[in-house]
């Protein structure tokens, strides 16, 4: 997702007048070997660069290999060090790590960083997910923050980044209809469904060491969830936004193993770079409790797995049925307004109508609008937002040590007592336990009852 989204950002014209952009790792290759996958990179994800803006962008392409350790800095602080020259040198120039490794190598990059004179002035990003439980969480952040200012940290969540995560509360605050009903005294449930039909093969030895309760749900879900949960905020500055998603984290209670199921797909042991008898999970599905006025007693229903039967990424109240008299025998599927947050976006609404030349026949019917479809629409990636976000220096849509802290203790109850993995099938919808998470309503999409 970087690459291309460096390709968005050329595409639009958002990138500096002047940027170099180095790629680092163990092997050597050449500056036109880097630019070459690069160039394939952005070809496979299809980013539509013309000709002239290939070679402007390939021209600040650069690649540093040997490595980065803190005993050895390969090639990394030299090309650095040339590429502030051909900037101009001096404190104008800005310089951003982004760190893409494997969660166990975020302490030992960081201290190379330090050790080799490349973290003061710098900017840094942290990819996903920052620690792997409460407690390395805690001795991760301490580190970075002798490090690097916290105004400097910029640890990524692409889902806040997407637009149509954005859309959650501008919908919300902007449309009575909406803002109405947003509470537990309209809602019954709320789940936000993330099923992938992808696998791990590409990235099996990252994945082993996370799997998808740390992959997804600590780090994407929660902070949604957040989205979807805060109360208004002071004002519409980016800031106050951040400030009530924080806000509304501290009232998430710790999550109940007994109110979770984890599952591991099939063959998912056969993968190269997975141990035999590895216990991480694939699959997850939770149950997840707000402690406030606005959502006592409406459970927030997450899940997330891979291989499963279709991907999409779904946000979606389930509504309360009516008080009044029904005029005739209601669907069994409830009422739902639902948001996904794939591609532009979209918001669908069910309704129950009765089915013309049929007295007392009642039907659903649903309200489909594509946020593609508003004038003038082009949308960002998310990465590709992100990244010009730290460009800019704004944080309001990346976590804080304050969010994520909050995020480790909702999830620390699961991930000291996990329960068993439970086998599925792929092309399922994963473990049958994981429908009991959702009952009685089902594990909704925006369109069908999954069953």
């Amino acid at each position: 997702m970087v690459l291309p989204a460096f390709g968005a950002l050329a595409k639009h014209g958002l990138l500096p007048d002047n940027w170099r952009l180095i790629g680092n790792g163990r092997g050597h290759q050449t500056h036109d070997e880097f630019r070459e996958h690069v160039k394939k990179v952005l070809d496979d994800a299809k980013t539509g660069l013309s000709g002239r803006q290939w070679r402007g962008f390939s021209s600040s392409l650069r690649f540093a290999g040997g490595g980065f350790t803190e005993s050895d800095p390969g090639e990394l602080a030299d090309v650095v060090a040339e590429a502030k020259d051909d900037l101009g040198g001096g404190d104008d120039v800005q310089l951003v790590h982004y760190i893409a490794l494997p969660p166990s190598t975020f302490e030992p990059y960081t201290k190379a960083l330090d050790a080799h004179g490349l973290a003061e002035g710098a900017r840094v990003v942290y990819e996903k997910p920052f620690g792997t439980d409460s407690e390395s969480f805690e001795r991760l952040d301490e580190l970075v923050l002798s490090i690097f200012p916290e105004e400097r940290v910029f640890r990524i969540d692409h889902f806040l980044g997407k637009e149509a995560t954005q859309q959650l509360h501008v919908l919300r605050f902007n449309n009575r209809l909406l803002e109405q009903v947003w509470n537990r005294y309209h809602v019954a449930a709320v789940q936000i469904d993330i099923p992938e039909t992808l696998g791990v093969s590409n990235r099996a030895g990252f994945y082993d060491e996370t799997g998808a309760t740390l992959d997804m749900l600590v780090t994407h879900q929660l902070q949604v969830m957040a989205e979807v949960a805060l109360e208004p905020p002071a004002d519409a500055s980016p800031e106050a936004l951040l400030e009530a998603r924080e806000a509304v984290l501290k009232d998430f209670r710790p999550m109940d193993p007994s109110e979770a199921v984890l599952g591991q797909v099939e063959g998912y042991r056969d993968i190269e770079e997975v141990d035999d008898d590895s216990q991480t999970d694939t699959f997850v599905a939770a149950k997840v409790w707000i402690d406030n006025d606005r959502w006592e007693g409406v459970p927030f229903l997450l899940r997330t797995g891979k291989q499963l039967k279709e991907s999409h990424q779904h946000v979606t109240l389930v509504l309360r049925r009516p008080q009044t008299r029904g005029f005739g025998e209601r669907p069994p599927r409830p009422e739902t307004i639902a948001f996904s947050l794939a591609g532009n976006g979209t918001v669908a609404a069910t309704v129950t109508a009765q089915r013309p030349g049929a007295p007392g026949d009642l039907v659903a019917g649903s309200l489909l609008l594509d946020l593609e479809d508003l004038p003038r629409a082009e949308p960002l990636p998310a990465y590709a937002s992100l990244l010009r976000d730290v460009l800019a220096g704004d944080r309001a849509l990346f976590t804080t040590a304050t969010g994520l802290r909050e995020a480790w203790r909702v999830a620390a109850p699961l991930l000291d007592n996990r329960p068993q993995v439970q086998p599925y099938a792929p092309g399922s919808w994963g473990p049958e336990a994981a429908k009991e998470i959702a009952a009685p309503h089902g594990w909704l999409s925006q369109n069908s009852l999954d069953d």
